[in-house]
């Protein structure tokens, strides 16, 4: 399991959870497939609106739930730049995708910009797998993993909830990402390191570009702050 996620505030979230998840916070405020694309894990990548949306105006900052950021090899990208995202292959998804995996950093009347982001950079990697080889099968099964994993309700289940209070007087981290693995070959939950290997620093381009100045890193020990949305701060 990884280190890096035992961080301070939330207590137990290994133990409790019996999953290999990481947690990242806001810190400070040519062939179809080559060498170079090969991976060994998915990383379901879910962020927390009032975090994202610290630095960012016309932010989604009053969603109250978790949402996917996307799913993601751990070592490809772009794997295909021949295989453009076409949105009418996703028709039938769009009611969850607009829930579910809106694009909360840019709120703009062309929502297919995200998720033609995250189908160029990892899907067109992830296609490697029968299960995910078709626009379709790589959003539905992402919004299936999302709704099986459930993180909303198992947070609160745990009693882990949004709060105004925060450690005053210590440096606190924002807690503003969650990950969690799966394998390759049959999409089970696994954790996200090997035996003695640490996480490395990774930022999806998407999130950094337009946000914070600093961006995510993966959690260390010490306070986090879980912020509410907007809507509901006081």
């Amino acid at each position: 399991m990884a280190s890096a996620v035992a961080c301070g505030a939330l207590p137990g979230w290994v133990s409790m959870l019996a999953w290999g998840l990481a947690l990242w916070c806001l810190c400070g405020a040519g062939p179809l497939w080559s060498g170079s694309h090969e991976w060994k894990k998915l990383i379901l990548t879910q962020h927390w609106p009032p975090t994202v949306c610290k630095e960012v105006d016309g932010c989604r900052d009053t969603l109250d739930y978790w949402t996917i950021h996307g799913l993601w090899p751990d070592k490809a990208e772009e794997c295909n730049q021949s295989w453009h995202f076409n949105i009418n292959e996703i028709q039938d998804l769009m009611q969850d995708m607009k829930i579910y995996w809106p694009d909360v950093i840019h709120p703009s009347a062309n929502r297919t910009r995200f998720w033609k982001h995250e189908w160029d950079k990892h899907g067109t990697c992830a296609a490697q797998v029968d299960a995910l080889n078709s626009e379709k099968k790589y959003f539905g099964k992402s919004l299936d993993l999302y709704k099986q994993i459930d993180l909303n309700s198992v947070l609160l289940k745990f009693g882990i909830k949004p709060s105004i209070n925060y450690y005053q007087g210590e440096s606190v981290q924002t807690v503003g990402q969650i990950e969690l693995c799966f394998t390759k070959e049959d999409l089970h939950l696994r954790n996200c390191t090997e035996p003695d290997e640490r996480l490395s620093f990774r930022q999806d381009a998407w999130l950094a570009t337009g946000s914070s100045t600093h961006g995510m890193m993966v959690c260390e020990d010490g306070p986090i702050f879980y912020p509410p949305p907007a809507k509901t701060q006081l």
